[in-house]
């Protein structure tokens, strides 16, 4: 087994081996290192003797090294002397070589740890920033070069973070178990933003040379199935699920074979994920067994785009309303511009125009391109051709994806 074996086991195992020895330690920091040594050493032994069950293998060879590392701290002897002590009694693992022994930890409650790990790693104790960098590396299983490399950041500057992230648990005392039920639903709300901000990083980057970064987007819907296999009676769980299907459906046509954008008119929609479609479609109706929520009105557009032949036969008027009720519960800038574009091809581009002069008037989006982007196309729509093309290369000026500044140039210039 090489290198690709390794990292195809931990992307799968990781959170419920790290899950497992922070219950087993107690110590989210150090079992997060624990298991990143045991990887360390799955490189360097697998090529010469492949275990018989890599997973197990991982497990016991992490908690040795977590027991190793309580052993070091004098502080903690009482703490090491109870863990040595059922090392002693063969519940700690076996050997490394790997029977399944080393990855058995109460497997009654494995599902409970990964979605209490899930819950650690989102803590509102943590920034944003700590937050995405953390579920990425600990429930995904990401290095820090990928996370590095997804979001356009320095490797030093995403180790940071987790080291922070770290830190910052252990001195709250952020406790490794769920949240209790009555601030559970709550919390899950964080949950499911840090979801949401890494697949909409990897469903529309927001700087760099690419449109889209289909890893980061998958690897946020992998982690979105992971929380509605654990939490299947939350609709927005199902809802946040229903939105990144549909959307990822549609990744195969909108970029052409040299990676510039093919805008949603141009598509061809043959080219959709239709099992995507299809997974999307059955999380939307699960999350509407009760009142959608942001997520599932979200979802429930992209299901309205993905019914539709065309953006010509697309149901419009529909669009609206479901924005008008997303802006109700969840009120944004961001929404009432998606609004004003619904509302353009529902019923022209005078109206539309002014709920986007409406956000300008009220600065509710400063320094951002879309604003730009939306009005210059809607003033070409009305033949206002000189103030059009102002916008939209002022829209280029702000947009930091090259991919997408091009296209607004490429407008602009048209409007010449």
């Amino acid at each position: 087994m090489g290198a690709a074996d390794v990292e195809a086991v931990w992307r799968i195992e990781s959170a419920r081996i790290v899950a497992a020895l922070t219950r087993f330690t107690g110590d989210f920091g150090l079992a997060e290192d624990a298991a990143q040594e045991a990887v360390a050493e799955a490189l360097v032994s697998w090529p010469l003797a492949s275990p018989a069950n890599p997973a197990g293998w991982l497990m016991a060879t992490a908690r040795r090294r977590a027991i190793d590392a309580i052993r070091r701290r004098t502080a903690l002897q009482d703490r090491y002397a109870l863990l040595a002590a059922d090392l002693a009694s063969g519940s700690a693992g076996g050997s490394a070589a790997g029977s399944a022994g080393g990855g058995d930890i109460d497997p009654d409650r494995i599902d409970d740890d990964v979605l209490a790990l899930m819950f650690v790693s989102c803590h509102p104790v943590l920034s944003p920033e700590t937050r995405v960098a953390l579920t990425l590396r600990v429930v995904g299983g990401l290095s820090s070069e990928e996370i590095a490399r997804a979001f356009l950041v320095p490797v030093p500057t995403v180790q940071a973070r987790i080291t922070r992230g770290k830190k910052t648990i252990a001195a709250a005392g952020v406790p490794f178990e769920l949240p209790p039920a009555a601030e559970r639903r709550e919390r899950l709300g964080g949950v499911l933003s840090v979801l949401y901000v890494i697949f909409t990083e990897g469903s529309t980057a927001t700087s760099g040379d690419r449109l889209l970064r289909p890893d980061v987007a998958y690897e946020a819907i992998r982690l979105a199935r992971t929380l509605a296999a654990l939490q299947p009676d939350e609709p927005e769980v199902h809802g946040l699920l229903a939105l990144c299907e549909l959307t990822a459906a549609r990744f195969p046509a909108r970029t052409g074979p040299d990676g510039s954008p093919v805008l949603l008119d141009e598509q061809d929609r043959r080219r959709w994920d239709v099992s995507a479609i299809r997974r999307g479609l059955a999380a939307l109706a699960r999350a509407s067994a009760r009142c959608l929520g942001p997520y599932g009105l979200q979802a429930a557009i992209a299901a309205t785009h993905a019914a539709a032949p065309s953006v010509e036969a697309t149901d419009w008027d529909r669009i609206v309303v479901l924005y008008e009720a997303l802006g109700r519960v969840a009120p944004s800038p961001v929404v009432e511009l998606n609004r004003a574009v619904a509302v353009a091809m529902a019923s022209g581009p005078a109206q539309a125009l002014a709920i986007v002069d409406e956000l300008i008037a009220s600065d509710r989006l400063p320094g951002s391109h879309l604003v730009p982007t939306v009005r210059g196309e809607l003033l070409a729509r009305l033949g206002r051709r000189a103030e059009a093309r102002a916008e939209l290369e002022l829209a280029a000026r702000l947009c930091a994806n090259r991919r997408e500044r091009s296209v607004l140039l490429s407008k602009a210039a048209t409007l010449s």
